[in-house]
């Protein structure tokens, strides 16, 4: 369930638009008719194609694929933790970078920290220790997000961590101090959803691999809802130029969670990583 920190984030970001659903909906059936109500003489309104004007994006996504593990091609293989044998292997997959040959076109510096950054995993990775995401990991993350749009600012709400952040659609300005977060700002191109986002401090990565940014980072997003409607084609932009020698860019689909009644639930991990963070100031027996 959410907590009340985000209902009152929910709130201030819709603002007026009290009409709109937040939960994730079924898209509209044909003919726009209603959607069978839950109990008798229920009944709930077809999900509108539109908000303000633009595509309605509200709902409850998720990625499917293997870029949490690594954005860049990768085969199976172990980790150190053999007590769990095939359970946290790691998965093959494919690089989801469209650009540079399918790498992160790393400086010689960065290439250095990336592996520096390996050999200290998974204690080393800040999504052991529960702090936030960063951007754009936090999509792809293998929980879900929720987005909440009404007619003016955009909220994103994400299961882990129970991360957020405020897409500013209309009063831009820049990131009054530098967090794991980012500052966004976005606008609409059409119907396509772009949000740049800058103001990032220095310690998040960007997958388990170790790939990683300075606080130089500026990333781009783009987000397109295909159509019918479940699933939104995702595209991200990197600019670093202290950490990259060129920006590159990722894409990927999200797709649109549509089980009956979902609902982004908690995932409060601060005290699955106190152990991890803190075990060694414990006192020891004499």
């Amino acid at each position: 369930m959410r907590n009340r920190l985000t209902d009152a984030l929910i709130g201030i970001v819709l603002g007026a638009a009290v009409t709109v659903t937040i939960t994730a909906q079924q898209p509209a059936r044909q003919g726009g008719a209603a959607a069978p109500g839950r109990g008798r003489g229920a009944s709930r309104a077809a999900r509108p194609d539109r908000i303000a004007g633009h595509p309605n994006l509200n709902g409850i996504w998720q990625a499917i694929n293997t870029a949490n593990w690594n954005l860049e091609d990768h085969s199976a293989s172990a980790t150190a933790f053999w007590q769990l044998g095939a359970i946290f292997a790691i998965p093959a997959g494919q690089s989801v970078i469209v650009d540079n040959n399918g790498t992160i076109p790393y400086t010689p510096e960065g290439l250095k920290k990336r592996q520096e950054n390996q050999a200290g995993w998974p204690k080393s990775d800040p999504e052991a220790k529960c702090y936030m995401p960063g951007l754009p990991r936090a999509t792809y993350m293998p929980y879900p997000f929720q987005i909440v749009q009404g007619e003016n600012d955009i909220l994103f709400i994400y299961e882990y961590a129970s991360a957020n952040r405020v897409v500013h659609m209309t009063n831009h300005t820049e990131a009054p101090v530098d967090s794991w977060m980012g500052w966004s700002n976005g606008r609409w191109d059409g119907d396509t959803l772009v949000i740049e986002v800058n103001g990032f401090n220095d310690l998040s990565w960007f997958d388990r691999a170790g790939n990683h940014h300075s606080d130089a980072l500026t990333v781009t997003e783009r987000y397109s809802l295909a159509p019918g409607g479940n699933h939104v084609n995702y595209e991200a932009r990197l600019e670093d130029p202290k950490t990259f020698t060129r920006p590159w860019t990722i894409r990927m689909p999200l797709y649109r969670r549509r089980e009956p009644n979902v609902q982004l639930l908690e995932y409060r991990c601060v005290e699955f990583s106190e152990e991890l963070l803190y075990g060694g100031l414990k006192k020891k027996p004499e």
